[in-house]
C-alpha cells in the first residue's frame, strides 16, 4: 500500500493508519531527513525478525537504529550518558545523525547484540516525528535492501519493488541519496564512524 502524507502538515487520519499498521506487526518504508528507511514497532518480534528477512541478516548482528521523537526516551533504552555526551546529543538532533550508544536492559531481547549497543536517531522530519508521537515508543529503522541507488529516492518506484515484502509505502516526497552521519559515544568520547548527511561538531 502505497499512502501520500504532506510532508509539512501530516494528516491525521494518515497517520492514524500507519500507527495501526506498525501495532498490527506491519512493516513499513517512510521518509526521514535523509534517505527513505524500513522500520517497524521495536515490540513486534515478528515485524522485526520480517525486516531482517527481507535485509538477509540476523537480528543480533544487525545494524539496526531506534527512531525517536525526542532525548525523552533515552533513559529507556541507554545506559545513563555523561553530561558532555548529552549535550552533544542535544546540540546535533533532531539531525542528520545516528548516534551509537550503550543499550540498557529495556532494549527488546531481539535485538540486543554482543556488544550491547543500540544507534539512536531523532530525524528533523515532521512525518517520522508524528507517527512516533502517536505511536508512544520508538520505531525500528534500517536502511533498504543493497547499495543505495537512485531509485530509492523515489517513493512510488520504492512502492514497486517492494510492494510485495512490506505492508506500506508513505510517500512523503523525494527523499535524499545520502545516510546520516554515525558517531559512537560508547567510549565516552564521540568518533566519527561513517560520514554521511549532518554535519559532526564536537
Amino acid at each position: 500500500m502505497l499512502i501520500q502524507i504532506h510532508p509539512q502538515n501530516p494528516q491525521e487520519r494518515l497517520i492514524k493508519q500507519v500507527v495501526d499498521c506498525l501495532k498490527s506487526g506491519g512493516v513499513i518504508v517512510y521518509p526521514t531527513d535523509t534517505i527513505y528507511g524500513m522500520g517497524c514497532d521495536i515490540f513486534q518480534p515478528k515485524a522485526i525478525e520480517k525486516i531482517c528477512q527481507i535485509k538477509n541478516i540476523q537480528p543480533s548482528k544487525a545494524m539496526l537504529s531506534f527512531i525517536c521523537r525526542d532525548l525523552s526516551h533515552l533513559s529507556d533504552f541507554t545506559k545513563p550518558i555523561d553530561t558532555p555526551i548529552y549535550r552533544t546529543l542535544k546540540s546535533h538532533l533532531p539531525g542528520r545523525f545516528t548516534f551509537i550508544l550503550q543499550a540498557s536492559k529495556q532494549v527488546p531481547k531481539l535485538l540486543q547484540n554482543k556488544k550491547s549497543t543500540i544507534g539512536l536517531r531523532i530525524p528533523d522530519n515532521l512525518i517520522c516525528q508524528r507517527i512516533i508521537e502517536e505511536l508512544g515508543n520508538p520505531i525500528l529503522s534500517t536502511s533498504l535492501p543493497g547499495e543505495m541507488v537512485e531509485e530509492y529516492t523515489d517513493p512510488e518506484i520504492i512502492h514497486d519493488n517492494f510492494a510485495n515484502r512490506v505492508d506500506m509505502v508513505i510517500d512523503g516526497g523525494i527523499g535524499g541519496m545520502t545516510p546520516s552521519t554515525v558517531v559512537d559515544c560508547t567510549s565516552g568520547e564521540c568518533i566519527v564512524l561513517r560520514n554521511g548527511a549532518g554535519d559532526f561538531m564536537e
